[in-house]
């Protein structure tokens, strides 16, 4: 099961060309995983950072075909593999038919000092629901 994240893409995200800034992706990425996290599992970034965070370790892109202001983008995301401490998602930008980027992604559970630790019961179980295949 995916996670879909629907952004609209506004004129903040595009640059003197008329589409998006690649970086600009990079943000949206992120926005669709705290919402996902937050709605989807139950826990909140803003809670998780008390006591740790989930921090981006990799993230790979390709960028197939530009966006522009006014596009409506679907964010879909997925787990691919989920470890101890590490979560792998594919995330896949698409309008309409058409996919405009796919990118991957390696999060870590960190504690309070930054070292990875195991993925709470209830937490890795949510994230089971949303395993791809």
């Amino acid at each position: 099961m995916a996670f879909v994240f629907p952004q609209n893409i506004l004129f903040k995200h595009c640059d003197p060309a008329g589409i998006v800034f690649f970086p600009r992706y990079f943000e949206m990425i992120n926005d669709c995983v705290e919402v996902f996290f937050d709605t989807e599992l139950g826990f909140s970034f803003v809670e998780i950072h008390k006591y740790g965070g989930v921090p981006t370790a990799e993230i790979s892109a390709k960028f197939s075909a530009p966006s522009r202001h006014g596009d409506k983008l679907d964010i879909r995301l997925e787990c691919i593999k989920i470890g101890r401490a590490s979560l792998t998602l594919e995330i896949k930008a698409i309008c309409g038919e058409e996919t405009r980027f796919t990118a991957n992604s390696a999060l870590v559970f960190v504690n309070s000092q930054g070292r990875p630790q195991s993925w709470p019961n209830d937490l890795r179980a949510a994230l089971e629901k949303f395993k791809k295949g």
